[in-house]
């Protein structure tokens, strides 16, 4: 998510760049404070509603708890990559990093100039809760492993349940229920489904004013065309990979992918898809969804129904929505996008770290990796925001609940200091996230969690290919870097040919066809297959 779901009910606040680049730690003795204490200088990107993460109340426990003092290099979020591409060009960056976002890539890249420490050594002595990680999940130590061996970066582990799922269609449910309607199954039965929307009136008030389909571009998986394509062919929207018997190749070049863009291109003429689809922005979504007067929407693509509506206590509108499974295609196809991914490396230690600092780093990580710390940071202390689960308390899965969060929970400010707010790592593993008491109310506002979570296993869990190609891998330098090159051509040809095929500024007449898929050609496609078909099976040797 990536974030969880109150983060995208309130607007994100933009913050001034904090204080410049402070430079590596020093030695031991320099850096160890009066008490004892190591101190580390960190590099962190703040969220925007922590209020001073020097006095923050989880700042400061863990800092007890682990005697240590942090020498914060803070940067706002919005701002925090190009502050480290800054600090990284520079070689002013400290020695630690808590929000580093290092890309496979990177961490090739740095560890292999000596700027990253390898961790292997660190997490064998000192890693109990790194350890129990690699033990639980048996993908995740692979995963982050360089093909020279070593770790040089720790990830934020983040088992969202609804997040892997998030290619998701909600519809009005109530919009269906009075023009007798069922949920559609198929990609014929939705067609059916729009028409009606359009032309019947559901929301009374006389004018066919109604948006059957709508979506948004550069927004968390809301683009409408993405969800449909998963009917002909799999599309993540992400690398445009499919795998046939361990074999990579694209998408978007199969005649699978054309027949998909003229069902899509067939909605779109007839005014079934928002013509805005292909260009709002979030923030203008949840202004359709949230305008006065009617409510015009019948059905939107997006990662979570409070990206269209706003779900504060005492707002109704989006709880008229609900999940379409994957609809069933002409040839009988059917998929859900999956983004299981451990993502890009955040925690890492650099060469600035004397030797103490280096074990105390890897300490620090180790705790970040806990369960305790997987709450607090996102729930804070005991008592405020969550409580222990009472007897009788049950979970997602009827077991009994370990925690239950407190209202308080889901009006909680736009500034505070007593929680991380997901900064830096965790692991918050499944069994963690659904461990919770299920709510009475998945429609209110602290039972959203648990509506995303049965949205997700009645409809899409399950759906997706049988071998999916990862969402992120590590290959040599130079093939990373000639990888990322094409890469952002391929794609952004992709999907600029697929908004042309689709609102009809591009014919899928044959020769049309043909020429998109010889661009794709002179686009290097081959080589681009090659590189990642090299990786996928050094991975998997």
């Amino acid at each position: 998510m990536r974030k969880r779901w109150v983060r995208f009910a309130a607007p994100m606040m933009v913050l001034a760049l904090l204080a410049a680049c402070s430079g590596g730690g020093g030695s031991a003795e320099e850096e160890e404070s009066g008490d004892g204490a190591v101190t580390l200088t960190t590099f962190v990107s703040v969220p925007p509603r922590i209020e001073d993460i020097s006095t923050n109340e989880v700042t400061k426990y863990i800092e007890q708890k682990l005697n240590i003092r942090f020498k914060f290099d803070a940067a706002p979020s919005a701002n925090a990559e190009d502050k480290k591409k800054l600090m990284m060009a520079s070689g002013d960056y400290p020695a630690v990093f808590l929000s580093g976002n290092f890309t496979q890539a990177e961490q090739i890249e740095y560890g292999q100039q000596g700027i990253l420490k390898p961790l292997n050594d660190l997490i064998e002595q000192y890693g109990v809760e790194i350890k129990r990680a690699f033990a639980e999940d048996s993908e995740l130590k692979a995963a982050i492993t360089a093909p020279d061996g070593n770790i040089y970066a720790l990830p934020h582990v983040n088992e969202c349940f609804h997040c892997w799922y998030s290619q998701k269609l909600w519809i009005n449910k109530g919009w269906l229920d009075k023009l007798g309607l069922k949920l559609p199954t198929t990609t014929e039965e939705y067609y059916e489904v729009l028409k009606a929307f359009k032309t019947g009136d559901p929301n009374g008030n006389g004018q066919q004013d109604e948006i059957p389909l709508t979506g948004a571009f550069n927004t968390w998986h809301a683009i409408p065309a993405n969800f449909l394509m998963n009917s002909f062919i799999y599309n993540n929207d992400e690398n445009f990979f499919i795998m046939e018997n361990g074999k990579v190749k694209l998408a978007a070049n199969q005649p699978e992918w054309r027949d998909g863009l003229a069902y899509i291109n067939r909605l779109y003429s007839e005014g079934l898809i928002d013509k805005e689809a292909f260009t709002q922005n979030g923030d203008q979504l949840q202004q359709l969804g949230n305008r006065d007067g009617d409510n015009l929407i019948g059905s939107v693509t997006a990662g979570h129904i409070g990206m269209a509506f706003s779900i504060a206590e005492g707002e109704t509108r989006h709880k008229d929505y609900v999940t379409v499974p994957p609809l069933t295609g002409p040839k009988g196809v059917a998929y859900a996008g999956f983004y299981k991914s451990y993502g890009n490396g955040n925690f890492a230690i650099t060469n600035k770290a004397s030797e103490a600092e280096a074990i105390a780093a890897i300490k620090l990580a180790d705790y970040l990796y806990s369960e305790e710390h997987a709450i607090m940071n996102e729930y804070g202390f005991e008592g405020k925001y969550y409580e222990k689960a009472k007897p009788g308390e049950l979970d997602v899965h009827g077991n009994p609940a370990k925690y239950t969060v407190k209202p308080e929970y889901a009006s909680i400010g736009t500034t505070l200091n007593d929680i991380w707010d997901q900064m830096g790592i965790t692991r918050r593993t499944r069994a963690i996230r659904e461990s919770w008491t299920a709510p009475d109310d998945p429609f209110s506002p602290t039972g959203y969690e648990y509506r995303l979570f049965m949205e997700t296993a009645n409809h899409y869990e399950g759906r997706e290919p049988e071998e999916t190609f990862p969402l992120s891998i590590f290959m040599d330098a130079a093939d990373a870097k000639e990888a990322n090159q094409l890469r952002t051509q391929i794609n952004d040809y992709i999907r600029s040919n697929l908004a042309q095929f689709v609102t009809g500024s591009r014919q899928l007449t044959d020769a049309e066809w043909d020429s998109y898929v010889k661009g794709l050609d002179g686009l290097k496609l081959d080589r681009y297959l090659e590189i990642y078909q090299n990786a996928y099976d050094q991975l998997n040797k």
